[in-house]
């Protein structure tokens, strides 16, 4: 498990690797629970986690930048794109996001938090801002390398394109994972390159 910089730590004592790891598990067992978001609150966590509620607040300021950084910690990052295929760069971006998705912990925990954004808009910009846009903007790389380079149509539209392509996945992932072929991502990236590429 990574535990990021970002995680709100406000200097002052040390930080304990025990406590953080406590701290985090302890975030994704009640985000398991059958109260989902609502389960999740610093009291809660904090004895869950055997720490004081002050160890939790130096280093997040709330329950939103908490349940981010705990999916944070159990997600993987988004690959470096290689530069030398858009097809195999998307690949490879699609199938990061499904392997992560066909862990039934991780998509669980996922549609939870995304199935409570309209009641949580604060942990809903979070979790955009730090988990989904940073992956999504690996794939507009490629699909902006890929209109300049010739390889795929200059007048690609980007935004209506990473939706198509991130949309075939989010859907398939309400499906059981093992439901997923194997080669449904190439499949995926090969339907929508049929219209990108140029002709």
């Amino acid at each position: 498990m990574t535990i990021t910089a970002e995680q709100g730590h406000r200097g002052g004592r040390p930080r304990s690797e025990r406590a953080d790891k406590a701290i985090i598990e302890a975030t994704l067992d009640l985000l398991a629970a059958e109260g989902g978001v609502d389960a999740v609150s610093i009291e809660a966590v904090a004895a869950r986690a055997g720490v004081g509620k002050t160890t939790i607040y130096r280093r997040w300021p709330g329950k939103e930048s908490l349940i981010v950084d705990a999916l944070a910690a159990i997600k993987a990052p988004p690959p470096e794109p290689a530069g030398e295929s858009v097809r195999d760069d998307l690949i490879a971006q699609l199938d990061a996001k499904r392997m992560d998705m066909a862990d039934p912990r991780i998509g669980c925990l996922f549609w939870t938090v995304q199935s409570s954004a309209e009641k949580y808009p604060e942990l809903a910009r979070q979790y955009a801002e730090r988990l989904v846009e940073p992956r999504r903007d690996k794939i507009r790389q490629v699909l902006r390398r890929g209109a300049e380079s010739g390889e795929l149509r200059a007048d690609l539209d980007v935004e209506t394109a990473l939706m198509l392509l991130g949309g075939a996945l989010h859907n398939r992932n309400r499906a059981p994972a093992e439901n997923l072929p194997e080669d449904y991502v190439a499949r995926v990236v090969d339907m929508f390159l049929l219209g990108a590429y140029v002709r």
